[in-house]
């Protein structure tokens, strides 16, 4: 792993940059910078359905606004889908991945007749060790070939040792029957190759960890440094977000907060330093660590 310190910061262009991701943002940005690293902007586009050019336009706006600027040209990870299949091809090759032919009919009556016998409904496809002379000239979806045995473990700077029993996990699909790549295996890819060794990400992410180290481990990658912060919830309870609360920081901007102290409050949310309330840019960069 480099020693330089790089992390990202990976919304999804499907409406406005709200203060969670704001947030999300600035950790990383606070991160890096405090460190002499490297603070990257990937676009994660590859839901073509809900992903808008307006979105980006207004993502990279309040970026700026916030005064968050990133090292480089912002990536966007649809246009890295070839990689990504890349990568699926030679999981095959290693074995580590396999073919699987089983349709969403087969699927749903498999866990049908599990959910009858009160067995786990997790999805254990009959393909995974089924000989190359045996398959079908049909349609077929990529999926990783997960251990059965043992544990993985998520060291995690905020959150501790999770640890998770393989056996828990399913075989998730990399590529589609369409040869578009799912999210988990878009992120891992992009996350290699651009070299970042922090992810720092909301909690809810948490699970995608385990299910995300299987690729690292398959291609024998370096596993980044994981950092899962708490969520910002609502009065309700319920996590803030595009579609239950949170304003656009343009708001704030239309409503004539300063960007200095969007970020004062917005790095006390989850984090702090003593009794310090307010402070500097520059004082923010050397005291925010992970362990709050």
């Amino acid at each position: 792993m480099s020693a330089e310190i790089v992390t990202r910061f990976a919304p999804s262009p499907t409406g406005y940059l709200h203060i969670g991701g704001a947030r999300t943002a600035l950790f990383n940005w606070l991160f890096a910078r405090g460190r002499g690293g490297k603070f990257l902007l990937r676009i994660e586009d590859t839901d073509r359905a809900r992903s808008t050019p307006e979105a980006t336009k207004a993502i990279l706006s309040g970026l700026k606004w916030l005064g968050l600027e990133h090292d480089g040209d912002a990536v966007s990870q649809a246009a890295r889908a070839d990689r990504h299949a890349e990568v699926a091809q030679e999981l095959l090759s290693k074995g580590a991945a396999y073919k699987c032919f089983a349709t969403q009919e087969e699927i749903e009556a498999l866990r049908e007749a599990a959910r009858a016998e009160g067995r786990s409904t997790l999805f254990q496809s009959p393909w995974r060790d089924a000989a190359p002379a045996t398959h079908p000239d049909a349609p077929f979806v990529i999926r990783l070939k997960t251990p059965q045995e043992g544990e993985t473990v998520i060291r995690d700077q905020v959150q501790g040792d999770v640890r998770i029993r393989n056996n828990q996990l399913d075989d998730m699909v990399l590529l589609r029957s369409d040869g578009t790549p799912v999210y988990m295996l878009a992120v891992v890819v992009d996350d290699h190759d651009m070299g970042v060794t922090h992810v720092i990400r909301g909690d809810d992410h948490l699970n995608n960890a385990a299910r995300q180290m299987g690729i690292y481990s398959a291609m024998g990658w370096d596993v980044p440094v994981w950092a899962h912060i708490p969520l910002i919830h609502g009065p309700d309870g319920k996590k803030l977000s595009k579609r239950h609360g949170a304003l656009g920081v343009e708001e704030y901007q239309a409503l004539g907060y300063p960007a200095a102290g969007m970020r004062n409050y917005l790095a006390r949310l989850g984090w702090s330093h003593g009794n310090d309330e307010f402070f500097t840019d520059e004082q923010a960069k050397e005291w925010f660590d992970l362990s709050g």
